[in-house]
């Protein structure tokens, strides 16, 4: 019973012919998408005539909570685009995942150094949600990619 379910785990999804790490790699891309451009528009990015391209000093707030610029969202977008381009294949899918969620914990990393400083080293503007959130998609895309490629051949 162990080994069918495990490998039913594996198996492709036959309504689509794609591994769980593809359909995942481009579900999480295709939020990336969608949060990014939301990024670039007023009334969801409250503050929006704040919004500035680059910098801790952007006062626009996705969704009236998340700190974003132009950078920021461009960010997102690339993000979204990478996620479905690699989305195609399977070990394409758990780099972006695992990779992406590697980078999503340095930027939690990062945003706990220069939170609340200025100088140079802040030009990603992040307040304490955003720092959260990286950290939780940090882990989550990490988890993801490693649930949903894992070896079956163990007995």
């Amino acid at each position: 019973m162990t080994n069918s379910m495990a490998h039913a785990r594996a198996r492709r999804n036959p309504a689509d012919g794609r591994a769980p790490a593809s359909r995942a790699a481009a579900t999480i891309g295709v939020i990336f998408l969608i949060v990014g451009v939301l990024g670039f528009l007023p009334g969801i990015t409250t503050n929006f005539g704040a919004l500035s391209f680059v910098g801790h000093e952007s006062m626009a707030k996705l969704f009236g909570v998340f700190q974003v610029s132009v950078l920021h969202n461009l960010v997102h977008l690339a993000f979204g685009v990478a996620g479905l381009a690699l989305s195609r294949t399977a070990p394409g899918a758990r780099t972006f995942l695992v990779g992406g969620g590697a980078v999503y914990l340095v930027l939690w990393l990062y945003g706990l150094m220069v939170y609340h400083r200025t100088g140079p080293a802040n030009f990603i503007p992040v307040n304490g949600p955003d720092n959260w959130l990286h950290l939780a998609l940090g882990i989550g895309m990490i988890a993801l990619g490693l649930a949903t490629t894992r070896s079956v051949a163990r007995r």
